[in-house]
């Protein structure tokens, strides 16, 4: 049978939900901890929306109002905590990974998330926050680590995933030179490993992966790296970087190099 609560006990009614959602709220936690049908919890989140208890933060998805919250906008301190909420399966990743590994000190604004959902549009905002969205195979979603933000667990790249993501798509870390800054610092990393970096590189399945690997290491010196990646090479020409015109085509790595890399 189902609860019924007079419209007096509402602040019980949200402590009960939020006892069992914990940081932020969906329609599923206010439907099963009050036993209620959708329509009419969906109902009651935006009723406590209205009477400034709650905030919307996205589709279905509410967190509570602290009472010595001066505006809305305080309800969220760690962004981080709505990555899973609003994109799972995902993990967060690109320059917004290469930031929390210390390989650059650059700020972005945006987070960057990898997620295996649909995605319709490449820039979202929630509460404030810009996230950039990029959709990958469910089958691409390894080389993570877990993380707990503000309660919540979040999935980030590891170390050596992030790179390859960003040797992947290098709008993913900003750009190709700030990705040879990341690779660089990555390699001065105690936790680098050539081996895994490689391996990752041969799972994700994209020969420029190795194309834009190799010339990097080459550039770098790396000797070790080399002849791996000559062999990981598929037989097309890639860019450095897609998104700068090249003009020189460098056959040893049948890539397209820009004029200032040349």
């Amino acid at each position: 049978m189902k609860k019924e609560f007079p419209f007096s006990q509402n602040r019980t009614r949200l402590s009960t939900v939020l006892q069992t959602a914990g940081k932020l709220v969906s329609i599923d936690d206010a439907e099963r901890a009050l036993e209620l049908e959708r329509d009419v919890a969906a109902k009651m989140l935006s009723r406590w929306v209205s009477q400034g208890w709650l905030v919307r933060v996205g589709p279905g998805l509410y967190a509570p109002v602290p009472l010595d919250a001066l505006t809305t906008l305080q309800v969220i301190e760690d962004p981080w905590v709505l990555v899973p909420a609003l994109f799972d399966p995902c993990y967060i990743g690109g320059w917004t990974a290469a930031g929390h590994w210390d390989f650059t000190e650059q700020i972005f604004r945006s987070i960057f998330v990898f997620t295996s959902c649909p995605v319709r549009k490449k820039l979202q905002t929630y509460h404030g926050t810009e996230f950039v969205v990029k959709h990958t195979k469910e089958v691409s979603l390894f080389g993570t680590k877990t993380l707990w933000r503000g309660g919540a667990k979040v999935s980030i790249s590891d170390k050596h995933r992030t790179i390859i993501d960003m040797l992947d798509t290098p709008e993913t870390g900003g750009g190709i030179t700030h990705v040879f800054d990341c690779l660089k610092a990555y390699l001065k990393d105690q936790e680098s490993d050539t081996n895994q970096l490689l391996d990752y590189a041969a799972r994700l399945g994209n020969g420029a992966v190795f194309k834009r690997l190799g010339f990097l290491a080459e550039q770098l010196g790396v000797e070790t790296l080399l002849q791996p990646c000559r062999d990981g090479m598929t037989t097309g020409n890639a860019k450095l970087d897609p998104s700068i015109a090249s003009s020189r085509l460098l056959k040893r790595w049948n890539l397209w190099i820009p004029k200032q890399w040349a």
